[in-house]
């Protein structure tokens, strides 16, 4: 409906960007929570061969989700720029391509994963008890790629326009569904690691289609219709040049990932156990500051097509204000009350302890991560994407490596290991700012 759609370059940007990001960080909250849910139900009733068979897979399915929630960044950008600028062709032009590049999108990563999986899990060195398993999971669950490609882009169409709670509601629904099918294919059916994978799609396209019914809908000039369903090459050339260089960027933080997992393994196993129960703190923190790099590049995007230089800026610095507030206040919380926090996840007082290192380190640095990210987002929502994500691959990604095998490599302690978090961001966030202010000044804020 029309009152879904909100005028994100008028009104106070505080309250109306803290209100449009509640229910992005409450989305991204839940999404985590349906994913601990899943490993709880596997592990609990499937056994540890079959948990570990799916916990081997997490970093290829970052790595390909990765590249469709990057493609989504590129439409969120494109549709709310248009929008603001009550550009009605180019607004209904760029969704109808984008739902096309977005499908297109999900069934190459279908075809990839179906095709190379055994061997990217090979390459991976997953062990070979685990193996089968793994690959049996990954080809069902990447059936559901698709799917989720479709949802993300109906995601991102609604945040452009200002509506962050349908996709809310759509996401709750289907983890839910998700949750009860779990428990139905693993406990009643005895599907083993095919249930959680079978559930997981059923949801996905669950999700994908109340979005899209959603937009069908939604009435009015913005509409979802098969006969404006055509391929524009110029808007999906703009979208693929925003989206695919952040899509490639998050893959490749899952390879310098690899380098710091392999340093916490020269670790004894209480350290690497408390280093893993203490990560899900990122997940949880990672994402709540997420929404407001969503809002960034939709309330940016808006007011660069209404050609509003002040609010674009003003934009940006409000919501690295929330997402360093939000960082700061999470990290110190996850310090004083750390202990209550890895109890959810262990009982042995020796896995907290060493959870606690990691988890003393991050929770003062979680926040600065937000002058990394946020201006990332403020740069794509100037419509350029391939330097900052050049930018973060050599200050978050390649100098992590170097830091593993110098820094660490020389002291050999668990601190000199979670310190390269605030030197990366550090030097990183400083060069996307030198970088975000030189386009800033030089890009014509409005579309002509």
């Amino acid at each position: 409906m029309k009152e879904d759609r909100q005028d994100l370059t008028t009104g106070s940007i505080w309250g109306k960007m803290l209100f449009f990001s509640i229910p992005l960080m409450l989305t991204n909250l839940f999404q985590v929570l349906f994913n601990m849910a899943d490993i709880a139900v596997i592990g609990q009733f499937a056994g540890s061969l079959s948990l570990g068979a799916v916990g081997s897979t997490t970093t290829l399915v970052t790595l390909f989700t990765g590249v469709l929630i990057g493609m989504a960044g590129g439409i969120n950008v494109l549709v709310a720029r248009y929008f603001g600028a009550k550009d009605k062709k180019s607004t209904v032009q760029t969704i109808h391509t984008a739902l096309l590049v977005s499908l297109g999108t999900g069934v190459i990563v279908l075809a990839f994963g179906m095709l190379f999986s055994r061997w990217i899990l090979e390459v991976m060195n997953t062990k070979e008890e685990l193996l089968e398993g793994a690959v049996l999971y990954i080809r069902i669950y990447f059936l559901g790629m698709p799917a989720l490609a479709l949802y993300n882009f109906g995601n991102a169409v609604c945040s452009a326009f200002g509506d962050t709670k349908k996709p809310l509601y759509y996401l709750s629904a289907a983890g839910v569904v998700n949750v009860v099918l779990n428990l139905f294919f693993v406990i009643i059916c005895k599907m083993d690691v095919a249930g959680v994978a079978t559930a997981s799609i059923i949801s996905q396209y669950l999700s994908a289609f109340l979005i899209l019914r959603a937009l069908v809908k939604m009435g009015g000039d913005y509409a979802l219709r098969m006969s404006e369903l055509k391929f524009n090459r110029r808007m999906a050339k703009y979208i693929i040049q925003i989206g695919l260089p952040a899509g490639l960027q998050n893959g490749i933080f899952q390879l310098a990932n690899l380098f710091i997992q392999a340093g916490v393994n020269t670790f004894d196993a209480t350290m690497v156990a408390g280093n893993s129960a203490a990560a899900n703190a990122d997940a949880l923190l990672y994402d709540s500051m997420a929404a407001f790099y969503t809002a960034c590049g939709s309330f940016m995007g808006q007011n660069y097509g209404a050609g509003k230089r002040k609010r674009v800026k003003n934009s940006y610095l409000i919501s690295l204000a929330y997402s360093f507030g939000i960082g700061l206040v999470g990290g110190i919380c996850l310090v004083i009350f750390g202990r209550q926090f890895l109890g959810l996840f262990t009982n042995d007082p020796a896995v907290i302890d060493a959870g606690m290192k990691r988890l003393t380190i991050m929770g003062y640095c979680y926040g600065f991560s937000a002058f990394m990210d946020a201006t990332i987002a403020a740069s794509r929502a100037l419509g350029k994407s391939l330097v900052p994500t050049v930018i973060v691959i050599m200050g978050s990604c390649v100098f992590r490596i170097i830091w593993v095998n110098t820094v660490f490599a020389y002291f050999k302690t668990i601190p000199s290991l979670y310190l390269l978090y605030i030197f990366s961001w550090g030097i990183t966030a400083t060069v996307e700012i030198i970088y975000f202010i030189h386009v800033y000044k030089n890009t014509k804020i409005g579309i002509a």
